[in-house]
């Protein structure tokens, strides 16, 4: 693969002005596609194989044009203290809204009036308009929307307090300025690493095209693939910091290469079969587990998984191509001024001598570590331990109006109707019999039976008889545990003819569809990762102690997601204005995600320690060796990761806000507790014992060449007779 890719970066750096023609030409067209492509028709969500999805389905078939998956809004009407909304004046304007709504759009299905629909507060205080559209929330059009919002800001200025809450208002989530604060703090870290503004800025201009252009193209097959709103966002996280990193990579085995005499197009070359055969292997693990997610089986999580790989797949191929050839226009400015002038200085000087010994930062923690690998493993892994401690309280359900900033309408309609009527009328449960009107009248005995609701309403059959709905109100939160107790108890109580859905139930279903998915899961991205890491590194314990690292700093990442985002430690500080279930699909989506990144630096880390090795260094010498040559860049490359994620801390969505964090902490406890200190300790503590490969499987592995030995006599420009490069320094 190294021979290859060696190719491929001197032909891209040759050929640099096509190459660059050609990406930006693929930019454009991404860019127009978007621009052009009709706005995305639907969002659809589904769970194939639940109990909530098959009624669902029952109702579009005994109800049809119910609209039984349609959006939902709710308009709240709150009287001033004193009065109530019985009074004639408040009843009017309340009337004045029925009426409103019902002529503002074609897409309504329904508007109750809550004078006849018993939806008026027991105190009279408050009162709520129901409305339910044809169509899914991703469908209504911009007028629908606008019709609802007027009529609660006619209302709100007639004495009234309106709120407006459910899904019909769900839109793109708003960007905040934290994405632009990661990226300007990301080129921060690369001019700080490079000590260039050219170098730094080629891994951030490719990271931006790359991210353009997997974003552009999802926009613009949104409406075809039925893709969600959060998929761009999701595929810009992951694409812009992988992006990164993978440039960084290439750029700073470049810069070495150039250090050590080589031509400048040998040394693309060279940078790209080495470090470009590392991005490769990094690129394909993090394909890999974000595709592995269709293993779920749930059609939202698999578009994302495959929109965000789709975009990976970009950055490797941009890291391969794009930047050689920007290297080829950057000359010899890719280099500092200073470095410039040092190499100048140091012209005649052997690469190896007085200077190139002089130990840097790496070299020096490498060498504190070997000295005391007890101490620092029992640090690392008890730390990260104790941080873990809270994911054995982990909670799992999907977020709702409850968890919104209280600036917003949804939050405020949603905290109206919880004072009002309790907090279950913001998770009706909605349930379905098929069958006739006396099996719907014992399903409805029986629901009264049970604890947990607050109200049940009679059956409402269909027009053939054949099937009836009842909605029943729970008296707890919709994501709270009785809430689900009461779901299960109703099942459990009734027969297989009554099926409970609506979006509480099928939030629970999801919930736990996701539960039963990550021990599968979680076992083949583990697995995965030790076959990989096995035929990399030859080894048998390497491999066994990335996995189990890898696994330490995921169960510790999501201790920190619970304590922030379930207990509420250090909330406020991130934004958390209120506590909930954590995201069910974000154990399953952290997974999938830190695996991949994850092996980037165990990649790039641990190669340089068993070419060291290889060539003879005894086991502590290789991990300074190591440490030497390749932790400035990883820790550099975690840190503007770490600052690409914590940027969508900022955003008011609250799944993308919870993913941010969690993505952020996870690489942060990953490469500098995991990566950096625990694997180090692991090497020194097991010697030459970590680079043990039984000779059968020696036999039958085969040889990717990660390290870019079959390199060696590829070139004129290479050193002299016995002489032997460094192929491995990123």
């Amino acid at each position: 693969m190294a021979t290859f890719l060696y190719k491929l970066g001197r032909s891209a750096f040759r050929r640099r002005r096509l190459v660059a023609l050609l990406w930006v030409a693929l930019l454009a067209v991404a860019g127009i596609g978007a621009a052009t492509a009709p706005a995305p028709t639907s969002g659809s969500f589904s769970i194939p194989g639940t109990e909530a999805q098959r009624a669902f389905d029952l109702l579009e078939e005994r109800f049809p044009g119910a609209g039984a998956d349609g959006a939902t809004a709710r308009v709240v009407f709150k009287a001033p203290e004193g009065q109530k909304m019985t009074d004639p004046a408040h009843k009017a304007v309340v009337e004045e809204t029925v009426s409103a709504l019902k002529s503002g759009s074609d897409q309504i299905v329904s508007v109750t009036d809550p004078y006849t629909a018993q939806a008026v507060s027991q105190n009279g205080s408050t009162a709520y308009v129901s409305v339910a559209y044809k169509v899914n929330a991703m469908e209504l059009t911009d007028g629908t929307r606008e019709a609802l919002t007027q009529a609660g800001h006619n209302a709100q200025g007639k004495g009234l307090t309106v709120e407006v809450g459910g899904d019909a208002l769900q839109t793109m989530p708003e960007t905040g300025s934290g994405e632009i604060v990661g990226v300007v703090i990301a080129g921060i870290v690369l001019v700080l690493t490079f000590g260039s503004l050219v170098a730094a800025g080629l891994p951030l201009l490719t990271a931006i095209i790359g991210v353009g252009i997997g974003v552009s193209s999802i926009a613009a097959l949104a409406n075809v693939l039925d893709l969600g709103s959060t998929t761009s966002t999701l595929a810009m996280m992951i694409g812009l910091a992988v992006g990164i990193d993978y440039a960084l990579f290439i750029v700073s085995r470049y810069r070495a290469e150039l250090a050590e005499g080589r031509e400048k197009e040998d040394a693309a070359g060279r940078a790209v079969g080495t470090a470009g055969s590392a991005v490769v292997f990094a690129g394909l693990t993090v394909v890999i587990a974000l595709v592995g997610l269709a293993v779920v089986n749930i059609p939202m999580l698999t578009k994302m998984g495959f929109a965000a790989a789709g975009t990976v797949v970009i950055a490797v191929l941009i890291a391969l191509t794009l930047i050689p050839a920007l290297l080829g226009f950057a000359g010899d400015k890719v280099v500092g001024r200073k470095q410039r002038k040092a190499a100048k200085a140091a012209e005649g000087v052997p690469v190896g001598g007085k200077k190139a010994d002089k130990p840097n930062g790496g070299t020096r923690w490498a060498r504190f570590v070997i000295r005391r690998p007890v101490m620092v493993l029992l640090i690392g892994v008890l730390g990260l331990g104790a941080i873990a401690l809270p994911a054995a309280s982990l909670e799992m359900g999907l977020p709702d109006d409850g968890v919104k900033p209280t600036s917003t309408t949804e939050r405020r309609a949603y905290d109206a109707l919880s004072d009002g009527f309790g907090p279950g009328f913001n998770g009706p449960l909605l349930v379905v019999v098929d069958g006739d009107k006396a099996t719907a009248d014992r399903t409805v005995s029986t629901i009264k039976g049970l604890e947990g609701w607050a109200a049940v309403t009679p059956a409402t059959p269909n027009k053939a008889g054949d099937a009836a709905m009842i909605t029943v109100v729970p008296k707890d939160r919709p994501s709270s545990e009785a809430t689900e107790s009461l779901v299960h108890d109703i099942r459990d109580a009734t027969g297989d003819e009554v099926l409970v859905t609506g979006a509480t139930a099928m939030n629970i279903d999801f919930s736990q569809k996701m539960n039963d998915a990550l021990v599968p899961y979680l076992a083949l991205v583990v697995g995965l990762a030790f076959l990989l890491l096995t035929v990399v590194f030859r080894s048998i314990l390497v491999p066994l102690k990335a996995a189990l690292g890898f696994l330490l700093s995921v169960v510790a990442a999501l201790g920190a997601v619970v304590a922030v985002f379930q207990w509420g430690w250090l909330g406020s500080l991130f934004g958390v204005e209120q506590t909930g279930p954590i995201m069910s699909m974000m154990p399953i989506f952290m997974v999938g995600v830190v695996f991949g990144l994850a092996m980037d630096y165990e990649v790039f880390l641990v190669t340089r320690m068993r070419e060291a090795y290889v060539h003879g260094e005894r086991p502590g010498e290789a991990i300074v060796t190591g440490f030497r040559h390749s932790a400035r860049v990883v820790t550099a490359a975690a840190v503007i990761m770490i600052a690409v994620f914590s940027g969508f801390i900022g955003m008011t969505d609250q799944m993308i806000k919870m993913i941010g964090f969690g993505l952020a902490v996870a690489v942060l406890f990953d490469a500098f507790v995991v990566r950096m200190a625990i694997v180090p300790a692991v090497l020194a503590l097991l010697g030459h014992k970590a680079w043990w490969l039984p000779k059968w499987l020696d036999r039958i592995l085969p040889n990717v060449d990660v390290e870019g030995e079959g390199l060696a006599g590829t070139s004129a420009t290479d050193e002299a007779p016995g002489s032997k490069p460094d192929l491995v320094k990123v």
